[in-house]
């Protein structure tokens, strides 16, 4: 039975007031209300008028008065930093996430009303080792537990959602790990550092990378709104692209760093402000990272719409690259021709 009241968190956020916009479209759904410390972008659709904000954080205790008041049955919470640069720094990033989860699972527990919560976390719980498998399952946990950051706020929050889940076994829930984000119009870690003309890697280390397009987030979170499954899975784009072939695609530069020196040239991306890499999005640039999504398409019931390689084609049609990706696999061919050829007339040895 699709909710009748959705509470969505985050709605400043690029995903979080797009999903508030695409409900209020929802005939069956009569209020959609958005929730965030800050109001939302101007840039949302028409559809977003419907939706009604209440600046309030979710980091105080009063939000359980919201909830109550206007008779919450389904929760979406999106307000999750990922970025210490977008959030204040490390500490009211820390307390966002963690902090700010506890204060709404509480609300939700003391609300009799709320019958679904949808939490959008992330496949960083896996984090990013030369340990990994080739693919993660959503069964699997991380091989190397890192003690502070990003990673171990998506950590904690998943362990405060199960929580959560004992004490209010009448709630149905969706836990959604999202692979990196990527398309024309949001803006992720990913799409920042594509964007950059000269582009760091680590010397020695080509990582796999997989996607999700902005436009398949959106609508599996949708789906988890308004639908009934119940459980942790993997969301990603179908496929993977090296990262050697990704820059190439996007017509940058790449640029290899020796690995004792990335700390370092991340700390000085974000003292400049070029670009707000965490220490685990420096590890995932190191080494990458791939889920499995079998449960995603088989029990889910959705197959994202682009592959990894058709989303961030999508994403780079928007660029401006510093090389024509063009010219470039033009002059691959050429290479690959001419080796060819000199092989073949490579005498034999008798």
């Amino acid at each position: 039975m699709a909710p009748k009241v959705v509470l969505v968190t985050g709605v400043s956020r690029f995903l979080g007031g797009q999903l508030a916009a695409a409900l209020a479209t929802d005939p069956r759904i009569e209020r959609v209300i958005g929730l965030d410390s800050v109001p939302p972008s101007s840039e949302l659709p028409p559809s977003s008028s419907r939706v009604e904000f209440v600046r309030a954080d979710i980091r105080n205790p009063l939000i359980a008065k919201v909830i109550s008041s206007a008779e919450v049955d389904t929760v979406v919470h999106m307000n999750i930093g990922t970025a210490p640069g977008g959030a204040g720094g490390r500490t009211s990033m820390k307390e966002l996430n963690v902090i700010g989860t506890m204060q709404l699972l509480a609300a939700c527990q003391k609300a009799d009303t709320v019958r679904r919560l949808v939490v959008k976390s992330t496949t960083t719980v896996y984090g990013s080792s030369s340990r990994d498998p080739a693919l993660f399952t959503e069964d699997m946990n991380a091989r190397a537990v890192r003690s502070s950051g990003y990673a171990k706020d998506s950590v904690e929050i998943e362990g405060y959602v199960r929580g959560f889940s004992r004490r209010r076994p009448d709630v149905s829930m969706a836990v959604l790990r999202f692979t990196n984000f990527i398309g024309p119009t949001i803006d992720s870690m990913l799409t920042r550092y594509f964007s950059m003309p000269l582009v760091p890697t680590v010397l020695g280390f080509d990582a796999r990378v997989q996607m999700l397009h902005e436009r398949d987030a959106l609508e599996v979170l949708r789906l988890a709104t308004v639908g009934s499954y119940n459980g942790t899975v993997n969301v990603g784009g179908e496929g993977v692209l090296l990262l050697s072939q990704a820059i190439r695609r996007a017509g940058q530069f790449p640029v290899s760093v020796p690995a004792p020196f990335v700390g370092s040239l991340g700390g000085l991306l974000r003292q400049t402000g070029i670009a707000d890499f965490s220490p685990e999005q420096l590890r995932f640039l190191n080494f990458g990272r791939v889920v499995d999504t079998t449960r995603l398409i088989d029990d889910f019931g959705y197959r994202p719409r682009f592959t990894t390689a058709e989303a961030f084609a999508d994403f780079c049609a928007q660029l401006r690259p510093v090389i024509d990706p063009g010219r470039i696999r033009a002059i691959e061919r050429r290479l690959l021709r001419a080796a060819t050829l000199n092989r073949i007339r490579e005498p034999v040895d008798a």
